[in-house]
C-alpha cells in the first residue's frame, strides 16, 4: 500500500535486539523512531516529503503526539505499522494517526499526532492557508480517537537529569530529534518503576527546539491524584524557554 494513490502507508518492519530494552520488551522511543520515520515515508510519497517541502522553503515539524500501547514486541517479531493523514485542526494541525499490529492482526499500539508547517529559513510557524499543502484525509479513521490538547503540569516536579545534545541527537534539521526527548524521559524516571510496571501511554508536547550545545534539565514527578501518573518537563536553560511536556501512565506489570 505504498502509492501515492493510497491514503493509508503500511510497512513491516522486523524488531531487533537494539531497540529493546532490558525486559527485552520494544522501548518506547523505538515506537516513536519508527513512527515518525514512518510519517516521514509516507509524507514523501504523497509528494511532501522532505526535498519537496525544503524546494518550498518548509519544514515539517512534530509537534504532539500520544501513543497507547497493548502490548510491546520483542526481538525478531516481525510487525505491520500502519499510518494515514487524519484532519486538521484549529486550521493549524495537521492530524496524522498510526495503528500497530502483529501480523495476526494482533493491536500492539495506537497513536495519534500533530504536525505544524514552519518556514525553513526563518523556522517561523506557516499558516495553513499559505502553506498550501492538500493532503488526502480520513477524519473517521481512528488510530487514537483523541484530541491533543496542552499538557498541565500538576505536580511538583524535581529535576531528575541534565542533557547536552551533540552529534548523535541531532536530526537533518539541526536540532533534537523527538524521539531523543522520549529517550531523555524514560532515562529521567526511576528505572524500578520500569522493573515493576508496563508503560500503558505516553503523551509528548515539543515546544521548543532544542540545538546542538544546549543544556536541557528533565524535572519529573507523580502526578497529585494518581501515583500511576508521571509528569515530565524539560527546560532548556540556556535559551530560558520549555523544550517539551510529558505525561507518560504506568500500568502494573502482569506478565
Amino acid at each position: 500500500m505504498n502509492n501515492s494513490n493510497q491514503p493509508i502507508y503500511e510497512v513491516t518492519h522486523k524488531v531487533t535486539f537494539f531497540e529493546c530494552d532490558f525486559k527485552g520488551n520494544w522501548k518506547p522511543a523505538s515506537f516513536f523512531q519508527q513512527l515518525t520515520e514512518q510519517a516521514a515515508v509516507h509524507a514523501g510519497i504523497l509528494g511532501f516529503g522532505y526535498e519537496e517541502m525544503l524546494s518550498r522553503n518548509l519544514h515539517w515539524v512534530h509537534s504532539r503526539m500520544k501513543i497507547e500501547f497493548f502490548r510491546f514486541p520483542h526481538p525478531g517479531d516481525q510487525i505491520i505499522i500502519r499510518t494515514w493523514p487524519k484532519t486538521i485542526q484549529q486550521k493549524l494541525f495537521f492530524i496524522r494517526d498510526f495503528e500497530v499490529t502483529d501480523v495476526s492482526g494482533n493491536k500492539l499500539a495506537a497513536a495519534t499526532s500533530a504536525w505544524l508547517v514552519i518556514n525553513s529559513n526563518t523556522h517561523r510557524l506557516v499558516p495553513l492557508q499559505a502553506s498550501d499543502l492538500n493532503l488526502p484525509g480520513l477524519p473517521d479513521r481512528h488510530g487514537l480517537d483523541e484530541t491533543l490538547e496542552k499538557i498541565n503540569i500538576d505536580s511538583s516536579l524535581t529535576e531528575s537529569m541534565r542533557f547536552t545534545p551533540a552529534y548523535s541527537a541531532i536530526d537533518m534539521i539541526g536540532h533534537v530529534n523527538n524521539s531523543r526527548y522520549v529517550e531523555w524521559l524514560c532515562d529521567s524516571l526511576p528505572i524500578d518503576i520500569f522493573r515493576s510496571h508496563k508503560v500503558a501511554w505516553i503523551q509528548v508536547n515539543y515546544d521548543r527546539e532544542v540545538l546542538p550545545g544546549e543544556i536541557v534539565a528533565v524535572n519529573t514527578g507523580a502526578a497529585l491524584q494518581d501515583e500511576s501518573l508521571w509528569m515530565i518537563e524539560g527546560n532548556n536553560l540556556t535559551s530560558a524557554t520549555r523544550a517539551f511536556s510529558a505525561c507518560i501512565k504506568f500500568k502494573e506489570n502482569t506478565g
